[in-house]
């Protein structure tokens, strides 16, 4: 079952993080990023935290599962989206805690192009 958009906005207006969490669709469900990292996914109108020391640290011990089949377990948020200060702070630790993502490489045909521009 695909998550509905009512259930992404819930969660962006409950985390008071304004235009710092933002969503993309994804195979019919979400991926939250806060600035540019993705720290939760939204599958079948759940939410999923990225585990993190960090975000154990703040929620204690956390239900864990996968958000989807053969994933690895994340945190299941359902008590922090009725607590904002809680969802807020569990987004913020887990952000502080990943790592910047990797820049995406060049495209192939980018590549030779540049190549080819400064050997000229």
């Amino acid at each position: 079952m695909a998550s509905n958009l009512q259930t992404i906005e819930f969660i962006v207006d409950q985390s008071l993080l304004g235009s710092r969490l933002s969503y993309r669709r994804m195979f019919g469900e979400y991926a939250l990023y806060l600035n540019t990292k993705v720290v939760a996914l939204v599958c079948n109108n759940r939410l999923f935290l990225k585990p993190t020391d960090a975000g154990r640290a703040l929620l204690g011990t956390p239900t864990e599962a996968p958000p989807y089949p053969g994933a690895k377990n994340y945190f299941v948020l359902e008590e922090a989206l009725e607590d904002p200060h809680l969802l807020r702070q569990a987004l913020e630790v887990t952000e502080a805690a990943l790592p910047f993502p990797k820049p995406k490489p060049l495209a192939k045909k980018k590549a030779a192009a540049a190549k080819k521009l400064s050997s000229t």
